[in-house]
């Protein structure tokens, strides 16, 4: 029997609160904070917020921000620019507007309704002023939009603002309207910057010819213009929102379901191809689950959950998050992590992931605990990359979350932990000042807006009671800012021409807890089905020490708390542990070494050797620490490794129809002819070897004479399947993948090792195809019987590969078609694709390719590729529908051409 909630979209909040309940039954490990406790926190959360706020009104105001040491408000060209981080600055008295719903929470009523008058007398809009689109709408719109919510709700309760007649909601539509020229592109991605007075392109503007802009810029601006358009009953703002999201989900990277940094504008192509849950992309993630929540679209939570399951696939290495490359998602894209991506924890919850949430949120508070708070970026041995610190608000985020979810009074430690540190290093006479430096404590003149919009949000609603919250925060969903949006909104009108599947809205549902059911059933579910729920916890973690089982190694790991025996070896085996450069994967006491560090092996489909571990299955804390700093080796090995690669090389098939007009990227073998130092390279037709495997004397050796020999995957060591051929009197050979739908273009290129003896005696080359590109091969094979192929280094023109042989005659057309096709094919060479380097750092998964040289090829438990073989005698040349032949061949040339594009984007890049 599975114990699952189900849920309407349309209804369900943001903050999940019936949900969260029924999660609590997580640990409650220690004694939970008593009720004074709480209220003591919770009054020093108001006392903090009181300082920032009043002397933001007291120093700064009308000014946009804050400068704390200084005590006088930043005006926009009046300071010493600050690059792109002005551009949130619109002399609109931006704090004032991000704070409006935050005065509400903390039951500041009488100053809410003073700060409205106060925003609408003297704020102006029609400033000839170039500003950001994302900080505008997230920061100006949403402040709007949530002061909005807060005035009516108050209204409607019949004691305050009984004076309002939406004046929030008519500036807020005053801000759309100058946001919306910035969406005029093809794509429909907005530019990075609009000049609030004078819109886009024209001479006034100063803005309108960038090129390039975030994911997150373009993608976090559903939840306020939909809002905006529900509010007033106009489409086009939810329609221009809808459009650029559309836009982005079509140029996510089709393997990977990922989506890169930066985008251009106007062509859709991808300009950095890093993808990571932090800094350019997150909130992109985060609107499409909330724009489901509050809009009801089905669409929005399909795509989020492509994303999730992908980002799990290849960012997420619990506890860390690590960026890749979108072609190839298996190689990290860099070292370090940035603060940003500490939303996600948060964003997990709300998905129902608790156990990854709970881990990467406590490595951050590990971090935060030894740096005071999370530097802007750090390694991934947890070092400082970047200094700063401009008193984020996601870690706070997560934390309540967390606490919602579990009600373990750890987050309300945690809580605690980041008021302390404010107070003790960020708290300065006239407010809180952001860090420049964490290791040295020293100060930036600067305290954003989102300080006082988010960070204190988040911290009162930790420490606060359910009875000291003016309204029911379960009826909202939170934006990236913070600010409120009343899940109301999902019963009013919505842009035209939605998406077929949607669902039903609230207005025909009872109140919103009573909508979040728990069902429980005898009869099986699909498991497609939990793409839809969230999941029972009380079922998934019944043993209530979970969270602190989680918690425990990844402190170790980070502060280095755990105690250690003066000589250090591995407990009950009386010798030290493990190290990477001696690891041989199928040496039994090193598995058994392994086992009792709590790291498992896995063969991965692409063949490779993954490295998983799990510390809290280590036989002891020293054990699970030791297994940490051996996965901490590994990396640097296979770094090293993987610096020592050579570059690809290619599989260029030069006989007719394809007449070199297809390359398939290969890999090199670490022994044999070194094809990047022979002009000419290896030609000659292929054949596949029998047995297909190469793991014994072959049976079709005169076939294989003088030929190119096509083998598979597993079984034996490379080595031993070259010196089979070579026997045979092959002139060289390609090892095909086994593991069927691995491809280049989601896995790294690695060498083929030997066999630990000496390889001098293997003469010809030999080169390693993953399946996908293999499978173009044979199929090759199959259906024109001759196929001929060049080994070489990389890709050669079609005019050096004929030179001394007749042009076949669908290249002797007319020479304007010859100038043309040598003109693509410079398009299909392969250039070296640079090996990614591996972080020197502490990864619980490590994954190995059977190139190292202490790994043994892995040998799979039965045969599962495709038994071809090729019979010797000649046969009765069967029929060949040659329109379909036709078809057939440029399709696999198609999809091939746009890998190589890949390719040669990627290194460009790198």
């Amino acid at each position: 029997m599975r114990t699952v909630l189900w849920f309407r979209p349309a209804t369900m909040s943001t903050l999940l609160l019936p949900l969260l309940l029924l999660l609590s039954t997580l640990c409650r490990l220690g004694q939970s904070m008593s009720r004074e406790e709480k209220l003591k926190l919770r009054n020093q959360v108001v006392e903090m917020f009181d300082h920032a706020y009043s002397n933001y009104m007291d120093h700064a105001y009308p000014a946009d921000e804050l400068m704390p040491l200084t005590c006088r408000g930043r005006v926009r060209g009046l300071e010493p620019s600050r690059g792109d981080v002005d551009d949130a600055l619109g002399n609109f008295s931006l704090t004032l507007i991000d704070t409006l719903d935050t005065l509400v929470l903390l039951n500041k009523t009488t100053e809410f309704e003073e700060a409205v008058r106060r925003v609408l007398t003297d704020v102006r809009l029609d400033n000839d002023i170039v500003v950001s689109v994302f900080e505008t709408n997230i920061r100006v719109l949403g402040g709007l939009l949530g002061g909005h919510s807060m005035a009516v709700m108050l209204k409607d309760a019949g004691h305050h603002m009984q004076w309002y007649q939406d004046e929030l909601l008519h500036m807020a539509k005053d801000v759309g309207l100058r946001l919306l020229p910035a969406f005029n592109t093809s794509s429909g991605l907005p530019y990075p910057r609009v000049n609030l007075r004078h819109g886009i392109r024209g001479p006034e503007s100063r803005t309108g010819t960038e090129t390039d802009t975030c994911t997150a810029c373009a993608g976090t601006i559903i939840l306020e213009f939909a809002a905006l358009s529900r509010f007033t009953g106009d489409p086009v703002f939810e329609v221009h929102a809808r459009r650029a999201l559309d836009f982005l989900w079509e140029k996510r990277q089709r393997n990977s379901n990922l989506v890169g940094t930066t985008i251009n504008i106007h062509s859709g192509e991808w300009v950095r191809r890093d993808s990571g849950v932090g800094a350019g992309i997150d909130s992109y993630y985060e609107y499409l689950l909330k724009a489901y929540i509050l809009l009801g679209d089905d669409l929005f939570l399909q795509r989020f959950n492509i994303h999730y399951a992908s980002i799990m696939k290849y960012i997420s290495q619990p506890p860390l998050l690590l960026d890749v490359h979108i072609h190839k998602p298996l190689l990290p894209a860099r070292t370090w992590m940035d603060s940003l991506l500490a939303f996600f924890p948060g964003l997990q919850v709300l998905k129902g992931d608790i156990r990854p949430a709970i881990e990467t949120h406590e490595m951050l508070y590990q971090v935060t605990k030894k740096h005071n708070f999370l530097p802007e970026a750090f390694t991934t041995d947890f070092r400082v990359h970047w200094a700063q610190h401009p008193l984020r608000p996601e870690f706070a985020e997560s934390t309540y979350f967390l606490y919602k979810a579990t009600k373990d009074p750890y987050y309300l430690e945690v809580g605690r932990t980041v008021l302390d540190n404010l107070n003790r290093f960020a708290r300065v006479p006239c407010g809180f000042a952001a860090m420049k430096d964490v290791r040295t404590g020293s100060h930036e003149d600067r305290m954003d807006s989102f300080f006082l919009a988010e960070m204190f949000k988040y911290l009162f609603l930790l420490f606060a009671e359910e009875e000291d919250l003016p309204f029911n925060v379960e009826d909202y969903i939170f934006t990236t800012e913070a600010h409120l949006l009343p899940l109301s909104l999902s019963t009013a009108p919505r842009a035209p021409s939605p998406p077929a599947n949607t669902t039903v809205q609230a207005a025909s549902l009872p109140h919103l807890s009573a909508c979040v059911k728990s069902l429980w059933s005898e009869e099986e579910l699909d498991d497609s089905n939990f793409d839809w729920t969230c999941p029972n916890t009380r079922l998934l973690f019944p043993d209530p020490a979970f969270p602190q089982n989680l918690r425990d190694p990844i402190r170790s790991a980070v502060d280095k708390s755990c105690p250690r025996p003066a000589i250090h070896c591995e407990p009950g085996m009386g010798r030290p542990p493990l190290r990477a450069q001696d690891f041989m994967a199928n040496n039994p006491d090193h598995l058994e070494l392994l086992r009792r560090m709590g790291v498992s092996l896995i063969h991965l489909k692409d063949g490779r050797v993954q490295l998983v571990q799990h510390a809290t299955q280590a036989v002891s804390a020293v054990a699970a620490e030791d297994g940490m700093r051996f996965m901490q080796e590994m990396m640097e090995l296979s770094s090293q490794q993987q610096k020592e690669q050579l570059p690809p090389r290619a599989v260029q098939i030069v006989s007719h129809p394809f007449s070199g007009r297809v390359v398939l990227t290969s890999g090199p073998a670490q022994f044999g002819t070194d094809l990047s130092k022979s002009i000419t390279g290896v030609r000659g037709f292929v054949t596949v070897a029998e047995p297909y495997s190469g793991c014994a004397e072959l049976s079709n050796a005169a076939f294989v004479q003088g030929r190119i020999a096509l083998l598979q995957r597993g079984q034996c060591m490379f080595a031993e399947k070259a010196r089979h051929i070579m026997k045979a009197g092959a002139i060289g050979g390609i090892v095909i993948d086994d593991n069927e739908g691995s491809s280049s273009d989601t896995a790294p290129l690695f060498q083929m090792a030997g066999d630990g003896r000496n390889t001098d005696d293997v003469t010809l080359p030999l080169l390693f195809l993953f399946y996908k590109e293999g499978n173009i091969l044979l199929e090759a094979l199959k259906e024109y019987r001759e196929v001929e192929v060049l080994l070489s280094d990389k890709a050669r023109d079609r005019a050096s590969i004929f030179k001394s042989k007749p042009l076949p005659g669908i290249l002797l057309e007319s020479r304007r078609d010859i100038q043309e096709e040598e003109e693509d094919c410079s398009t299909d060479q392969t250039s070296p694709v640079p090996a990614a380097t591996l972080d020197q750092s502490y990864v619980r998964t490590v994954e190995l390719d059977e190139s190292a040289p202490h790994n043994e090829e892995v040998t799979p438990e039965e045969d599962v590729g495709p038994a071809i073989k090729r019979n010797p005698e000649p046969e009765e040349e069967p029929a060949v529908d040659k329109d379909s032949s036709r078809k057939s061949v440029e399709a696999m040339m198609a999809d091939w051409r746009e890998d190589l594009e890949a390719f040669q984007q990627m290194e460009d890049e790198l």
